[in-house]
């Protein structure tokens, strides 16, 4: 995983992109080097309104490109501040069907000058597949992207 944090910061980084396009890398990255991250994305706060809006993301297209607060994982991570893992979403009553391939999910927030400004959203077509190493990697890195937001 340091060499997977390396890589990440030096996206994060990187003069030569902007901040949609770092986000978009990290996406690609994080996709490309964890077999089961299936759709990777960020969601962040809509303005002054109490919903969230889709950044950038790499998976398949998906109809909930805006979520009211407390409306599925994501809507909930909004309202508890908390990371979310979902080892398996068929168990889950307030889950937001995105893919009928999504067994699991993970949301980790966003925070900036201590509020919670959006997220990142990782779903996996594996029944409970993230680690603790996961999550610890996902906080790391919306602590990093924090910094660039």
């Amino acid at each position: 995983m340091s060499e997977l944090k390396k890589r990440l910061s030096s996206i994060l980084e990187s003069p030569k992109h902007n901040t949609e396009e770092k986000l978009e890398k990290v996406c690609h990255l994080l996709d490309q080097e964890i077999s089961y991250f299936n759709w990777t994305g960020f969601y962040f706060k809509n303005g002054d309104k109490d919903e969230l809006k889709l950044g950038p993301y790499v998976g398949a297209p998906t109809d909930h490109t805006i979520i009211p607060y407390g409306k599925g994982i994501c809507g909930q991570v909004a309202v508890s501040n908390e990371t979310f893992v979902v080892p398996d979403v068929n168990e889950e009553s307030n889950y937001l069907s995105c893919s009928i391939d999504t067994k699991a999910e993970i949301v980790v927030p966003i925070f900036k000058d201590g509020k919670n400004i959006g997220q990142i959203d990782i779903d996996s077509h594996t029944i409970d597949p993230f680690t603790n190493e996961d999550r610890e990697l996902l906080e790391w890195l919306c602590n990093e992207v924090s910094k660039i937001v």
